[in-house]
């Protein structure tokens, strides 16, 4: 099903949101879209397709990627992956989009609120902060030819 999503969306211009989620229910993913929508400026007509990263084991670094395909709430197109690292799957999966479809995707995320010292910190720490950059630097790393590479927007 998984594979079924990325070309459905093949047709238009394939955008992703990256969610974290919480409650799993119809508000999370209703207010996450229009927040996206009103961050980035984007039409009503745009379709999404939501991706939600599990991490697994984080000291595994050779892992393959594991993403299933779900509807939710008889409306939402949510691709769940399992992963050891967050910016890695998402890159992953947005190149293995991009030469599936031959369209480059677009991946939204929402900035963290808070002191980015703070968040600096957390993932120093951690492990945990800001997936946004990263994501955009593993795909930077990935494919350098800017034109090929997928787009990373934060609002």
């Amino acid at each position: 099903m998984a594979q079924r999503f990325i070309q459905d969306i093949s047709r238009r211009t394939p955008r992703f949101i990256a969610n974290e989620p919480d409650n799993r229910d119809v508000a999370e993913y209703r207010d996450k879209i229009e927040q996206i929508r009103a961050d980035n400026d984007l039409p009503t007509t745009e379709d999404f397709v939501f991706v939600e990263v599990t991490v697994t084991d984080p000291s595994e670094f050779e892992a393959g990627l594991t993403v299933r395909g779900e509807v939710m709430h008889d409306r939402y197109r949510v691709l769940t992956v399992e992963s050891s690292s967050i910016p890695n799957a998402l890159a992953a999966l947005l190149l293995h989009a991009r030469d599936l479809t031959g369209v480059s995707p677009h991946v939204y995320f929402e900035w963290t609120e808070g002191n980015p010292f703070a968040n600096f910190l957390r993932f120093f720490l951690l492990g945990q902060g800001e997936v946004a950059p990263v994501t955009r630097e593993v795909l930077r790393e990935a494919e350098s030819d800017r034109n090929r590479r997928p787009r990373v927007h934060v609002g």
